[in-house]
């Protein structure tokens, strides 16, 4: 502690880690951020605070017949259709992660590039983020029609009017085909985040790598992708969160349908709760889906944390580099 105080109690300086810092500072900070954390608290910690509750209630949204203790929880265990739906979220998680960051990195290195014409690119493959889901569905929906849709115009102008289908009507294939959508609307927003992780590669290291013979692919795997593994983890982990609890696209496209081969959690949430009119299960199912993505963050988050101690630490070399 500092040895500069005041009597009313507000400029005594906090002595942390060789930074000092006023009471009065801190209370400013904490005015400021109070009403964030009022919102914050109120529509999340509360929120899945009552949610848990209400999971060991039996309830229909408007009534409660009273404690149901974990009867919803053991009906969740033994429920065919929530393990069903888990798997396909665990298929829309690996596929988005063996296929999303792949593509928005490719992407994300040429408009890092100088090719000819390389913000007209920019704009064409962010365009759809700037769709909405709705729009994206009914857009897909359209173009996956058995009777008018591009898709099967195309296939009848090539020849191959054989392989025509009910695409999103066929449990067989459902699935693939809302994921193929799904990567299409999210590998621009990881692109985004992948390119602003490419102006953190310092090009001192790029042009020092050329000087020594290396060649594009020996820079881009020694000297860029290592430094860009912090981004690619925290893109990772948006992706794991987001594949775990996705709802709408699903819901628009398939409804989870036809005979669940395109459910999700989330979707069959829905239909408990909002449909069935059994918001004490469907909270029971809210809470796993929760505690599941919660733990299952957790334990990828301490998995890889070499991954952005990797990227920190060549940053770091790079920065004395610069200094020295």
């Amino acid at each position: 502690m500092s040895d500069h105080t005041n009597a009313a109690g507000l400029d005594i300086p906090v002595q942390k880690k060789g930074r000092t810092i006023s009471v009065k500072r801190i209370l400013t900070i904490l005015v400021f951020i109070a009403p964030t954390l009022f919102f914050y608290g109120f529509y999340n910690v509360f929120a899945i605070g009552k949610t848990i509750y209400f999971s060991f209630l039996d309830w229909n949204g408007i009534m409660s017949e009273g404690w149901a203790g974990w009867d919803n929880w053991v009906r969740l265990v033994h429920d065919p259709n929530v393990w069903n739906a888990l798997k396909n979220n665990l298929i829309l998680m690996v596929t988005s992660i063996c296929i999303q960051l792949p593509g928005a990195l490719i992407l994300a290195l040429l408009i890092n590039s100088r090719l000819k014409g390389v913000r007209i690119y920019k704009a064409l493959w962010f365009l759809p983020v700037l769709l909405s889901t709705s729009a994206t569905g009914i857009l897909w929906n359209l173009m996956y029609d058995p009777n008018f849709g591009l898709l099967q115009a195309v296939l009848r102008g090539i020849g191959k009017g054989n392989l025509v289908k009910g695409w999103l009507g066929e449990p067989a294939y459902a699935l693939p085909c809302v994921l193929i959508v799904i990567c299409w609307t999210f590998i621009p927003f990881y692109m985004i985040l992948l390119k602003a992780g490419l102006t953190n590669v310092p090009g001192e290291l790029m042009e020092s790598a050329k000087l020594d013979g290396a060649s594009s692919w020996q820079c881009f795997w020694n000297v860029t992708f290592p430094l860009l593994l912090p981004t690619i983890r925290t893109a990772a982990l948006l992706n794991i969160v987001g594949s775990l609890k996705y709802f709408d696209l699903i819901w628009i496209m398939t409804g989870g349908g036809p005979s669940g081969a395109s459910e999700l959690v989330a979707t069959y949430l829905y239909k408990q709760g909002i449909q069935g009119w059994n918001m004490g299960y469907a909270s029971a199912i809210a809470s796993f889906l929760f505690l599941f993505c919660g733990t299952f963050a957790i334990v990828y988050y301490g998995a890889t944390s070499a991954f952005g101690e990797i990227g920190g630490e060549r940053s770091r070399k790079s920065g004395r580099r610069k200094t020295g």
